[in-house]
């Protein structure tokens, strides 16, 4: 799996400094089912995407929602396991952070997305 370095460039903030990315139906189907929680620096980006659930999950995380362009439509802080969001309108990508990953972001905030070169 290909891994991705989110950046708030509104802030000039690393929210990840290697997420998963989640790009194919099969790798978005799995998410972190199975996962532990991704510890501070990681951090999963599933695209496309505009709502994300946590059944089978056994702790909360941070969601973003952005736009194709980055733009960021809606932040939800420590979603409990169990939880799904409805659809997020004009979302494309969706990043699921350790709780607290988003840190400062704000609606409105431009996120990017740099491939972490293989080791």
């Amino acid at each position: 799996m290909k891994s991705v370095r989110v950046i708030n460039l509104t802030r000039d903030l690393t929210l990840a400094e290697s997420a998963m990315l989640a790009d194919t139906a099969l790798l978005r189907m799995r998410g972190l089912l199975g996962r532990p929680c991704p510890e501070p620096g990681g951090g999963l980006v599933l695209a496309p995407c505009n709502e994300i659930h946590t059944f089978f999950m056994g702790y909360t995380i941070d969601v973003c929602f952005a736009r194709k362009d980055g733009e960021v439509l809606k932040l939800l802080h420590a979603i409990q396991p169990w939880r799904m969001t409805l659809p997020c309108p004009g979302a494309y990508w969706t990043v699921e952070l350790p709780p607290g990953g988003l840190g400062p972001t704000e609606i409105g905030d431009r996120l990017s997305l740099r491939e972490v070169p293989d080791d």
